[in-house]
């Protein structure tokens, strides 16, 4: 299937202005803080006064009559695993950028750090289920097709529902990987299957939340309609009463939220659709570096 031009122009454009980004001032906190699993052996050299004991090949060293030992060097290559909610309500923003073209950006910027990274980088899109997966790879390439596919699919639902995604990504992803979750984490009773993921692997939640989300404007009598479900509902946005009622409510969510969440015993970035999404995300991976 062929991909239309206006989104082959949109991949291009992201890509230049997230490869900026990464290469100024991205990269290095992305390398410092998500290092290699283990270390891979490199050669044998001769033994020299003051190198670990423990690190001679005896099996060589009768063979040769001489010490030799092993040099390992650290194994970089990571798994990177994006997860991100395409649902109905990532289709809303009130800045310049709706909270699933944050998501969008956000994710080029993570798969660019990666490549550079030499990581492995890979895609899952859901929905209530998952929708679309694309397993780990190598290349600007391989990043080039994840972007493409976050602009250019189109999900068959609406709803949200993380626990479809976990439960993918907890029996396909055998290794352990590094898994960004990325969501505004409007859905229920999905902690355990996010603990459950996070046992094994690194997981982060990147929760992408809007302003009007908590603070509703004077708009005066709107239509307002469900992203995901299609309901309509009109309401009085001058009065006070009704105003303060729905941010106590949206209080009440995204305490909820926040709960579930600590509770799954992941890291949580707060990311702003109407401001930087850069400056959190470097601001978690220094904190992050400090406390490793």
């Amino acid at each position: 299937m062929s991909v239309p031009a206006e989104i082959l122009k949109k991949v291009k454009l992201l890509e230049i202005r997230t490869r900026k980004i990464v290469n100024n001032v991205f990269a290095g906190e992305y390398h410092t803080v998500f290092k290699g699993q283990g270390m891979t052996f490199a050669e044998f050299r001769e033994y020299v006064p003051g190198d670990d004991v423990r690190s001679i090949s005896w099996t060589l060293t009768a063979r040769t009559g001489k010490p030799y030992i092993k040099k390992y060097d650290e194994e970089r290559e990571l798994s990177v695993i994006l997860a991100v909610d395409i649902s109905g309500s990532t289709d809303f923003g009130s800045g310049d950028y709706f909270k699933g073209e944050v998501m969008a950006h956000v994710s080029a910027l993570l798969a660019f750090s990666a490549v550079k990274n030499k990581d492995q980088v890979g895609l899952l899109l859901f929905s209530d289920q998952v929708e679309h997966f694309v397993p780990p790879g190598k290349g600007r390439g391989h990043v080039h097709r994840i972007l493409r596919d976050l602009y250019y699919f189109k999900p068959q639902h609406q709803k949200t529902d993380l626990r479809a995604a976990l439960a993918h990504l907890t029996g396909v992803m055998k290794k352990r990987a590094t898994i960004f979750v990325i969501s505004d984490f409007i859905a229920e009773g999905y902690d355990q299957m996010l603990r459950q993921l996070g046992r094994k692997h690194d997981v982060i939640a990147l929760v992408v939340r809007d302003r009007l989300e908590r603070e509703l404007p004077d708009l005066g009598v709107v239509d307002f309609q469900d992203a995901e479900t299609g309901e309509i509902v009109t309401v009085d946005t001058s009065s006070p009463s009704f105003r303060q009622t729905f941010e106590s409510a949206t209080k009440r969510r995204a305490e909820e939220r926040d709960r579930l969440l600590r509770n799954s015993q992941v890291d949580r970035v707060d990311l702003d659709a109407s401001n930087s999404f850069v400056d959190p995300l470097i601001e978690y991976f220094r904190r992050r570096k400090t406390r490793s």
